[in-house]
Order: C-alpha cells, then structure tokens, then sequence
C-alpha cells in the first residue's frame, strides 16, 4: 500500500480546496498524501497564529489611540469631554523659537557711602562743628583711665592758637579753623588741637611740613593749671581727611617730661586715638544719614 499520491497522472490533493473540487481517486487503490495533509495543516495553524499576534496589536494600537483621544479632550475638572482639546491661537505661539531667551542684568544694592568721602571737603563736610560737637559729655573714659573734659576754644585765626613753626604752616596752607580741648589726670594734661581745612589735600600737606617745632599752645583752665609753657612736653601729629591734628602733653607742675614717663604718653596718644575715631565718626553719621534720604 503506497503513502504518497495516486495513481500515476493524476493530480495531487490540495488541502485549500473544497472537496467538490478534489480530483476523483475513486476507490481503489487511490489514497490520501497524508505527509502533504500533514504540512497544510501546520501552515494552516501558523497562518492563524500570525492572525492572532497581528490583531492582538492592532487591538493594543487602538487601545493607546483612545487613551491618547481621552487624554487630549479632557477638560478642566479631570473628565473626559466629547470636544476637541484647545490649543493656543496662533498669535500665542511663538513664530521664531530659535531667538535667543531675553537676558536681564543682575541686580544687586549699591555700594554704602565711602565716610571719607564726607569729612575729606568742605562741599560735603557739612554737619555742624564746634569743640563739644567733637569732644562731648565731661569726661573720657579709655579702658580704666577716665580723663576729666577741661576749657575748650574755637578761632578761625588759626596761629594764634598755635606756636613755633606751626602758625606758618596752618596759614599758608589755608587753615580755616582751630578747634581745642584739654583733658587732665593725676597731673597729666593734654591739649588736643584740631585744624580745618577746605581739603583733604591741604591736610595731609601741613602734617607732612609740620617739624618737631610745630606745636599747639597748651589750653589751661577750669583746675587746670597753665602747663607746657616752659616745660619739656610730648606732642604729636596727625591727619584725616581734611583735618590735621596736634596733641600736647606734660605735666601741670611744670615737671619735665622724658621717654620715661609712661603716663605722659599713654595721655597723649589716648587722646590722639580718640580725635581720630571721632572725626571718623562724623564722617560715617554723614554719610549714614545721606544714604537714608
């Protein structure tokens, strides 16, 4: 018994017709090609197959297309809507999005107001002066030394509060005023002389001619006794801005001052720190109170 085709002549079984159309084999010895029955149905069942895998994505595209719809139509209060999402008018959609993005400049405060500037001219040193505007209260207290506030003076005749080659160096660099206080302890005094100028130019031109001759003339007073006059004493000078200042310390009994005495120069330079940080101070209040306004 044969397993392949028919009779010799004849044409094979084809699985894809319906069987009216079948060659007729008769009855004989005309049997089925099981092998080529065999291979329809397997390419029948991957053809089916492929069907399934292709519909399970199409089905899986239509699935994001609807979520895709939904998403776009939804509206204000997270419900799906039957209308079409809104999108921009034209007028608000940038028409150049390869312009460059706008740029700003940082920002930041401005710079605080330089005190020196205030106290180094006249044009802008315009608070009031006067020697208890710079020296107040009656008495200075440094660590624990208290110094008690004496007489004070005020001329706009420079060398007349002044001696030596001092007078000569204050007029002819354009000295507008002197201002003097003394400060006493334990026998020590001092004379601290402060002179103004227009500016800070002409200040720093008297202190640089000033010699160890230039020296205030001592301010006694108020149970301070006349002191400096014939003695020994230390002086010293200085200047900030468009102010120069002078220090003149001894002792009231008329004792001479040396390198050694310790409490001649500590009066001194006390009292030469403290000139200086209150002409600083104007500077700063000034410049304080310009910033403000």
């Amino acid at each position: 018994m044969s397993y392949g085709q028919g009779g010799q002549g004849e044409p094979p079984w084809d699985p894809w017709k319906p069987g009216s159309q079948q060659p007729d084999w008769g009855s004989g010895n005309r049997t089925p090609d099981w092998a080529a029955l065999a291979e329809a149905s397997e390419t029948r069942n991957r053809r089916r197959r492929l069907l399934v895998i292709g519909g399970s994505a199409i089905a899986t595209l239509a699935v994001g297309a609807a979520v895709a719809v939904a998403v776009v139509s939804a509206n204000g209060d997270n419900t799906a809507s039957n209308q079409p999402g809104k999108l921009p008018s034209t007028a608000a959609i940038p028409s150049d999005t390869t312009a460059p993005a706008p740029s700003f400049a940082p920002t930041s405060a401005p710079p605080p107001l330089d005190p020196m500037d205030f106290i180094s001219s006249v044009k802008k040193d315009t608070a009031p002066l006067s020697p208890d505007i710079l020296f107040p209260g009656s008495q200075l207290t440094v660590g624990d030394r208290v110094y008690r506030k004496g007489p004070t003076a005020s001329t706009t005749k420079c060398a007349t509060g002044v001696q030596r080659t001092l007078p000569k160096v204050l007029t002819d660099n354009g000295c507008t005023r002197l201002l003097r206080v003394t400060y006493s302890k334990d026998g020590v005094a001092v004379t601290v002389g402060v002179a103004v100028f227009d500016t800070k130019a002409q200040a720093d031109k008297a202190k640089a001619q000033a010699d160890s001759k230039s020296i205030i003339t001592s301010l006694p007073g108020q149970g301070v006794a006349t002191f400096c006059r014939t003695a020994v004493c230390r002086s010293t000078t200085n200047s900030v801005g468009r102010y120069a200042y002078f220090t003149l310390a001894g002792f009231t009994n008329g004792k001479d001052a040396t390198a050694k005495s310790a409490e001649v120069f500590s009066t001194g330079d006390d009292l030469a720190e403290f000139t200086f940080r209150q002409i600083r101070r104007r500077g700063e209040a000034q410049a304080s109170s310009a910033a403000n306004r």
